[in-house]
């Protein structure tokens, strides 16, 4: 199946999910390019933000936002680029 590279934005609003949100991730591991965590400065609320890049076929990618967006407290945008050339940002393994 043919490959994307996109990105996931995902909005904590309930910090009691981040375990289950960290074990969900941890799942998909093999399609995680990278994580970065931001808290939000807003003191009231202790949200965070967390953004995803990926690269893996389309139905690996689409459970592991699929169990993100079902999680309560959490919001979720994806972005997937089409893959005119696989060649273009095949990656290293490491």
């Amino acid at each position: 199946m043919e490959k994307r590279i996109g990105t996931v934005i995902i909005l904590i609003e309930d910090k009691h999910v981040v375990s289950r949100l960290n074990e969900i991730v941890s799942e998909h591991s093999d399609i995680v390019v990278g994580r970065q965590g931001i808290p939000l400065l807003e003191q009231e609320t202790q949200r965070s933000v967390i953004s995803l890049v990926l690269y893996g076929d389309l139905d690996r990618i689409g459970a592991l936002t699929g169990k993100l967006g079902r999680l309560k407290g959490v919001n979720v945008k994806s972005a997937l680029l089409k893959n005119s050339k696989p060649s273009d940002y095949e990656l290293e393994d490491s």
